[in-house]
């Protein structure tokens, strides 16, 4: 009887881990499979959507419908959220595990990973810039978004210890329920709760971590400035988005940081432009 026990019991676990990794597996899989069957002469490059602080893959849903409704594969990475020791070598797997050209699309902090992640990836084809942080080499986030006044996140965000794997102490930022004013103005409020409870923080140390590496420098770029951004203020990112070169930038005027959500059609629309450009 235990023998029997014992069986079942192995049969049952070796089915959950199978399940768990084909649930891991799915999404990169399904888009290896859209890319070999779209290998013609007009073949449209994997869309890669990163996310910032105080987020998570979800605020893309918008951006990934309008993007998928045009036969885009898409694919939102889950951003650790730790700094650029960890979320760049993070991110930069998952574009390593994609075949075919990838425009990378990048909100806020994201904007700082994929700058890292990027670097040396011949099949990144594009970078886009969504109200995000574009360093150069050397530079922290805390310097940029210092670098022209406007920025009011700092005041609506709360820190909370916590262990890191080393056994050190660490403080994650979470946006407070008073923080819509300076990140999300213009959703509506039931939404903005929703993003708050369901927000990912990020690591303090995000801000003082230099910037490693700079693709901007070698793979073209593409910035949407949100002009009521009071997160990353909205002279910073044009003037990040002018040394860095872009080839378009898209200024929505009444936008607040989290313009993917309140304007997904104007955000997809310029993901499509740089993909056209570099098909």
């Amino acid at each position: 009887m235990g023998t029997n026990v014992s069986r079942r019991q192995a049969l049952a676990t070796g089915a959950a881990l199978a399940g768990s990794a084909a649930l891991m597996a799915t999404p990169l899989a399904a888009a290896a499979t859209a890319q070999a069957a779209r290998s013609g002469r007009n073949a449209k490059p994997t869309v890669v959507l990163v996310h910032g602080g105080y987020a998570d893959s979800s605020c893309w849903n918008g951006v990934i419908q309008e993007l998928q409704d045009e036969g885009y594969t898409t694919i939102a990475g889950s951003n650790p959220l730790r700094g650029i020791p960890t979320d760049a070598p993070y991110i930069g797997s998952l574009l390593d595990s994609i075949s075919g050209p990838i425009v990378l699309v990048a909100h806020s902090m994201g904007g700082t990973v994929i700058t890292n992640a990027a670097a040396g990836k011949s099949n990144v084809k594009a970078l886009v810039y969504i109200a995000a942080f574009v360093p150069d080499v050397g530079e922290t986030q805390g310097e940029l978004i210092n670098k022209f006044p406007g920025s009011l996140v700092g005041p609506v965000s709360v820190g909370v210890p916590y262990t890191r794997a080393d056994g050190t102490t660490g403080t994650d930022l979470y946006l407070s329920k008073d923080g819509q004013a300076a990140f999300a103005a213009d959703i509506p409020k039931a939404t903005f709760r929703v993003l708050q409870a369901t927000q990912r923080p990020f690591d303090a140390a995000s801000f003082v971590y230099p910037t490693q590496a700079a693709a901007w420098r070698t793979i073209p770029s593409w910035g949407l400035v949100a002009g009521l951004d009071k997160a990353i203020p909205p002279e910073t990112e044009r003037w990040m988005y002018s040394r860095a070169k872009a080839r378009k930038v898209v200024e929505v005027p009444a936008a607040s940081h989290v313009v993917m959500i309140s304007h997904p059609t104007i955000v997809a629309a310029l993901i499509e432009d740089a993909a056209h450009a570099v098909g």
